[in-house]
C-alpha cells in the first residue's frame, strides 16, 4: 500500500528470503566464507547454525545463487522430522528420483545410489540443505551420514550436505553419538544478529534496492530504536520496518521519527500479545525486564505479521486494479462525451 506513496518499486522489507536483497554484515560476510570454503571441499557437511530469524535461508540462497559452478545439482529437505526408514526416500524425492517398484528402504538407497555415480560419471556433483535440522533425530542424522558414502568414485563423494538449523543443534552435534558425523564436518559457523552499528546500513540497503530515493526520511534515533526492538535479528527489523512504513503511509508522512518506532512496536506488542524481540537473545528466546519470550513465541508472531503483510499486499493489487478500472471507465466517457454533437 505505501509502494506508490513512496516511489518504491517493491517491498524492501518482504519476510520471505529473497538473495537480491542480501545485505553483507559483518558476522553474515564471514559465515558465507565459511560456507564457500566448505563447498570448495566437495565432500563431508558444513553446518550453518543461527537464531529464528537471522537470515539463514537469505544467505544460503545468495550463496548458491553467486555460485559459478553449474556442475553442482542442489536440493532442499525442509521435512526433518523424519525416521530412518524415511530419510531415503524423501532425499530421494528431493533430488527428483522417481519411486522404484517395491519402494522399500533398501530400493530407494540403490536408487540415490544409481543417481549419485551417474553424476559423478557427467562430472557433477550435488549438494543437500536440511533445513531446521535440530528436529531431526539421532537415527535420521546417522542416515545422512551413511548417504555420505554412496556413489563414491577414487575416494571422492558425489554428495555433500549443508545441515542448517537453530543454535540447539550444536548442543546435539557435541553428544558422544554423533562423533562420527563430526568427523565428517569440513566447514562450521554460527550466524548471529547485526551489530547495532550496522542497522541504518541494512534499512538504506534494502529501501535501496526497492527504489528509494530518500523518501522517507529517517531520523538518526531511529536506527539505535529499530535494534533495540529487534535485537539486530533481520526478520524482526523487517517485521518492524515494513510495519513502520505502513504507519508513515497512514498517516501521510514523509519524515519518520523513533517514537514512531517506538509506537509501532508497541502496536506489534498489543496485536500479538508478545514483544517483537529484543537485544540480548538466549539460545531460546529473549527476555524483557525478567518475563523470558520463547523462540516459539516469537516465530509465531513473525508468522502473524507475514500473513498480515501478505494480506495487504492482497488490499493494494485490488485497489490498484480498481483506480486503473475506474481510469478507463472515465476515459471511455470523456471520448463519449467529446463525441456528442
Amino acid at each position: 500500500m505505501y509502494l506508490d506513496f513512496y516511489g518504491l518499486h517493491a517491498h524492501p522489507f518482504q519476510l520471505t528470503p529473497d538473495p537480491a536483497f542480501f545485505f553483507g554484515a559483518n558476522g553474515h560476510t564471514r559465515a558465507k566464507s565459511y560456507l564457500m570454503f566448505g563447498l570448495s571441499q566437495g565432500e563431508g557437511f558444513v553446518v550453518v547454525t543461527g537464531d529464528v530469524g537471522a537470515g539463514k535461508t537469505t544467505l544460503l540462497s545468495h550463496m548458491l545463487r553467486s555460485l559459478s559452478d553449474r556442475t553442482i545439482r542442489v536440493a532442499r529437505l525442509s521435512t526433518t522430522q523424519l525416521s530412518a526408514d524415511d530419510t531415503a526416500r524423501v532425499v530421494a524425492r528431493a533430488f527428483g528420483l522417481a519411486e522404484p517398484t517395491h519402494p522399500t528402504k533398501g530400493a530407494w538407497l540403490e536408487a540415490i545410489e544409481v543417481f549419485l555415480t551417474q553424476v559423478r560419471a557427467a562430472g557433477e556433483r550435488c549438494v543437500l540443505i536440511v533445513d531446521e535440522v535440530q528436529n531431526m533425530g539421532f537415527a535420521a542424522l546417522e542416515e545422512l551420514r551413511m548417504l555420505g558414502n554412496l556413489g563414491i568414485d577414487d575416494g571422492h563423494s558425489a554428495l555433500q550436505t549443508i545441515l542448517v538449523g537453530q543454535p540447539q543443534f550444536r548442543n546435539t552435534l557435541a553428544g558422544p553419538s554423533l562423533d562420527q558425523l563430526r568427523q565428517r564436518i569440513v566447514a562450521s559457523c554460527h550466524l548471529g544478529p547485526i551489530e547495532p552499528d550496522e542497522v541504518g546500513h541494512y534499512m538504506r540497503y534494502r529501501l535501496t534496492q526497492a527504489g528509494w530515493r530518500g523518501d522517507p526520511s529517517f531520523e538518526e534515533a531511529v536506527f539505535p530504536a529499530v535494534y533495540r526492538h529487534s535485537g539486530g535479528l533481520p526478520r524482526r527489523i523487517n517485521i518492524l520496518c515494513s510495519r513502520l512504513l505502513l504507519a508513515g503511509f497512514l498517516q501521510e508522512r514523509h519524515d519518520l521519527r523513533a517514537q514512531d518506532v517506538e509506537e509501532v512496536a508497541a502496536e506489534l506488542e498489543v496485536e500479538a500479545g508478545e514483544v517483537i524481540g529484543v537485544a540480548g537473545e538466549t539460545r531460546a528466546g529473549a527476555r524483557l525486564d525478567g518475563r523470558f519470550i520463547d523462540a516459539g513465541s516469537l516465530a509465531d508472531l513473525e508468522e502473524r505479521v507475514l500473513g498480515i503483510e501478505e494480506r495487504l499486499r492482497k488490499v493494494d493489487l485490488v485497489v490498484r486494479r480498481g483506480l486503473l478500472n475506474f481510469s478507463d471507465f472515465v476515459s471511455e466517457l470523456n471520448a463519449v462525451w467529446k463525441g456528442r454533437p
